[in-house]
């Protein structure tokens, strides 16, 4: 497993979340009756990282579950649920979100990580 490819995927992602952070709470903060929360997901077996995996565990002899293992035993070994998150997972929060049951809700940063993230903040 290239770890080097991981820990730049990580340092993107990373980034682009903490400015997704922070554009929603300053939005959040300008005081209109509009929410402004932010869903960070964390590994999603979505088709780019179906299709990504499962190329790279083509190249080592490996089923994706078996590369999927590996990926969490080394790469993520945080992640409480150990395996990838499904879209479905990942729309369910957003829907919640949308919908006016989260009408007391902004300016929050929501995660759907698998509790990959140790801190609660």
């Amino acid at each position: 497993m290239d770890l080097n490819l991981t820990n730049k995927l990580a340092l993107v992602t990373g980034s682009t979340a903490g400015i997704g952070q922070a554009i929603a709470t300053t939005l959040a903060r300008e005081g209109t009756a509009i929410t402004v929360n932010s869903v960070l997901p964390g590994p999603t077996k979505s088709r780019g990282i179906v299709d990504f995996v499962g190329a790279l565990a083509g190249e080592e002899g490996k089923s994706f579950e078996e590369y999927e293992k590996v990926f969490f035993d080394e790469v993520r070994p945080t992640s409480l649920i150990q395996r990838f998150a499904t879209p479905e997972e990942v729309a369910s929060l957003v829907t919640y979100i949308a919908s006016p049951l989260a009408s007391a809700t902004t300016g929050a940063v929501l995660r759907v990580d698998g509790g990959v993230v140790k801190s609660a903040f």
